[in-house]
């Protein structure tokens, strides 16, 4: 396979290990300070074109529009102790919430947040970004690095349509419904796509793209991927498990003992899959059109218009489903759901795991959610869950948090942070279990945070109404 040029460094097998790694972070730890290069030094963004004027055709635009509702919160809700290893309890500025709280009097069609994340995005009903949460980078685009408790309207976004948006560790993207993206936060490994690697960028900023308008959007920790209307996947940020899907992981040695990165600091079309034999023969897969996918911390699954499934990255603990623990920096399409009755219809990435739904609506479960024990290192379905049609699905560090048919589905085991909203007593299951408290609140929307969980709740009928009124308000 071509790679593109890129000088390669020794196999990982053969490391050494008087080598010192970057003080980079893998899953689940705090990176906050972390520095790779000395690539970091500060320069302004790039002018970027205006926003272009054409609008996404209307009937694709209404498939973004979700119905609108109430927001609920529950778990970490002191945002600067996300993912910290000193979580003293007396440093939390609220204590965690462990049922779900009805959060802010306004209503969203998005929400969005990420397993690696202590920030979230929300869309209002007129398209307004609003943010909240840890703003160590500069990831909530207030042009300050304050953190916010509360929701705000992002002022550089006033005016604009935003239809999707993505976190990462510390950054975040927003897309217009001119199919243009704007990204925030950390920029230290190119991850806000603005052409260049300044330490952070405070401001939702036009990332350097000028192809065709792009629909989704998503984050890994410290990589972003953006798909285009076309189907083509472009990727840009850190490479470090070949997460970009380009050949390549990107390591280079700055001195003999220092190790840096090539960073993408523009978006780059993700060009090749590929299919492995079990002989080991690999063949690339033809006529790709992806039409949906998800990032995991240092790994990314995707599916294409013909229900294939693909993944690459990270493949610790048999997150990628190919049965075997090796990195892959190309897409690699997953044998298992390679056949008639396993197509997928949605998937989406935690920090060391995948979930896939195939066309059945059954889940699938690959990788490792807690730290310890068993991991699947092939897809498998969860059987506590079969019969059950699954509506929407968030994923954190550890814990799971779906909804089905009319209930709200949680697990997740210790440590959690209150995130699965079952009550302090029973604060973390091994096994999906149902939150009592959540029967027919009619929930839309599910998204997670490192340790906590969002919820939109359609409060159409008088039923719904009244049990809202019930329900605790978390007003910080």
């Amino acid at each position: 396979m071509p790679n593109n040029g890129r000088k390669r460094a020794a196999p990982q097998s053969a490391r050494s290990s008087k080598i010192r790694k970057p003080k980079h972070v893998s899953d689940g730890e705090d990176s906050n300070g972390s520095s790779i290069s000395d690539q970091d030094v500060p320069r302004s963004p790039s002018p970027i074109d205006d926003e272009p004027a054409i609008k996404l055709p209307e009937e694709l635009l209404k498939t973004f529009y979700k119905t609108p509702g109430v927001l609920l919160i529950a778990g970490l809700v002191s945002w600067d102790l996300v993912a910290k290893r000193d979580n003293n309890p007396s440093k939390r500025t609220h204590p965690n919430l462990y049922t779900f709280h009805k959060f802010t009097d306004r209503k969203y069609r998005l929400i969005v947040s990420g397993c690696s994340a202590g920030h979230s995005i929300l869309v209002s009903e007129e398209g307004d970004a609003y943010t909240f949460g840890r703003n160590a980078c500069g990831q909530l685009g207030f042009g300050d690095t304050t953190t916010r408790d509360i929701p705000e309207a992002v002022p550089t976004l006033k005016g604009l349509n935003i239809i999707h948006a993505a976190v990462g560790r510390n950054h975040s993207l927003f897309v217009t419904d001119t199919g243009a993206v704007y990204a925030c936060g950390d920029n230290k490994s190119g991850q806000c796509g603005v052409g260049n690697t300044t330490a952070q960028i405070l401001k939702p900023t036009r990332i350097k793209y000028s192809g065709a308008p792009i629909v989704k959007v998503g984050c890994g920790a410290e990589f972003s991927m953006i798909l285009d209307c076309n189907g083509a996947l472009h990727s840009f940020g850190l490479p470090e498990y070949g997460q970009l899907g380009h050949n390549t992981d990107g390591r280079y040695f700055v001195t003999s003992t220092k190790l840096s990165f090539h960073f993408e600091t523009v978006p780059k079309h993700v060009a090749l899959f590929f299919e492995k034999s079990k002989d080991g023969h690999v063949s690339p897969v033809k006529d790709v059109d992806i039409v949906d996918f998800s990032c995991g911390n240092n790994h990314t699954v995707a599916i294409d218009s013909k229900k294939r499934a693909y993944s690459w990255g990270f493949g610790g603990f048999g997150r990628l489903g190919h049965a075997e623990q090796r990195d892959e920096s190309v897409p690699r399409l997953i044998k298992f759901f390679d056949s008639q009755s396993r197509g997928v219809r949605s998937v989406h990435c935690g920090s060391t795991y995948s979930l896939a739904v195939n066309e059945n609506g059954a889940l699938f479960l690959f990788g490792q959610t807690k730290r310890t024990g068993e991991a699947n290192m092939y897809p498998k379905p969860v059987q506590d869950l079969s019969g059950w049609n699954i509506r929407s699905v968030g994923t954190s560090n550890t814990s799971i948090v779906l909804t089905a048919d009319d209930s709200v589905i949680a697990w997740g085991v210790s440590p959690t942070y209150g995130e699965l909203g079952t009550g302090e007593i029973a604060k973390s299951t091994a096994r999906p279990k149902e939150v009592t408290k959540m029967e027919g609140m009619n929930i839309t929307q599910v998204t997670m945070g490192f340790s906590h969980t969002l919820l939109l709740c359609d409060d159409s009928t008088e039923e719904v109404k009244q049990k809202l009124a019930a329900m605790p308000a978390f007003e910080p």
